[in-house]
């Protein structure tokens, strides 16, 4: 992943993937996204976090994801 994303950092959070600038926890947008949130309803409800990091970790993921398959 791409290192403007995600930051792994024992300072945060202790070691949570989070997104980059953020105190999100990555784990945060899937567990809204399996909930049925829209990405709209995450940026409002975390406004640290940006459209294109989230688009960016998405196709990321989903690079991941086919390269396995």
């Amino acid at each position: 992943m791409k290192q403007n994303v995600i930051a792994i950092d024992q300072e945060i959070l202790n070691g949570t993937p989070v997104f980059k600038g953020t105190r999100v926890p990555v784990k945060t947008l899937i567990d809204s996204l399996e909930a049925g949130d829209s990405i709209d309803l995450f940026l409002y409800d975390f406004p640290s976090v940006t459209r294109s990091q989230i688009i960016e970790f998405l196709e990321m993921t989903k690079k991941t994801m086919l390269a396995i398959a």
